[in-house]
């Protein structure tokens, strides 16, 4: 088996992993490779790669219209928002 060492710990990191061994029976060291372990099977950690997930979003906003009249479209909806409510100053 393999031997991992960390340094360094906080010392109250170190306390709660303590205390958190000692209410589940076990050594700090079982408590450690536990929670390591709880958190690599946790669904949110199964994406592969977040960067490979974040390719995957490419292409998601398809837009028939030319680039051009994208951008106009936002800008003549900044213009003419009422977002924030008319004549209040502020945003004026």
């Amino acid at each position: 088996m393999a031997t991992l060492q960390v340094r360094d710990i906080d010392e109250r990191l170190y306390a709660f992993l303590k205390t958190s061994a000692r209410l589940q029976n076990r050594s700090i060291s079982q408590e450690v490779i536990t929670i390591i372990q709880t958190h690599l099977n946790s669904p949110r950690h199964a994406t592969a790669n977040a960067t490979l997930e974040f390719l995957s979003l490419t292409g998601v906003w398809k837009d028939e219209k030319p680039p051009e009249e994208i951008v106009e479209d936002i800008r003549r909806d900044r213009t003419n928002s009422n977002r924030f409510g008319a004549g209040n100053g502020l945003f004026d």
